[in-house]
């Protein structure tokens, strides 16, 4: 049985919060029950890493918790976060702390290609 969880946002519409935060909940339970757990932010969902847009995005207007609330919530859980090398050239170096490590494509396939891993891509 695999014992750890990757998971891949790249392709989320980051105009709809109602996409995003699912695989950050779902992440935030995995570490909750005690599986090794990482986000890994490319393609469009790369911009999430940068400073100031994960906390403008609104999940649902009646509670006001933004999605950088809940990658707070999923970090304070022990999911570690990393962004793909790419995002930042789209997008700049300017990281919320919350980000472990930069990595590249290589990274990707050989975690994606592990046993051990499971991987659900959004």
């Amino acid at each position: 049985m695999a014992d750890k969880l990757l998971v891949v946002m790249a392709n989320t519409d980051l105009s709809n919060a109602a996409e995003l935060v699912p695989p950050l909940l779902q992440a935030t339970v995995a570490a909750a029950m005690e599986y090794e757990v990482e986000i890994l932010l490319t393609g469009k969902a790369g911009r999430l890493a940068m400073k100031g847009v994960a906390e403008e995005l609104v999940f649902m207007e009646s509670d006001k918790k933004t999605v950088y609330d809940h990658i707070k919530q999923a970090k304070a859980a022990g999911v570690v976060f990393k962004v793909c090398t790419p995002a930042l050239k789209l997008w700049g170096d300017d990281l919320i702390p919350e980000i472990n490590e930069t990595v590249g494509g290589a990274y990707i396939i050989s975690e994606a290609m592990n046993d051990g891993v499971v991987t659900f891509t959004y």
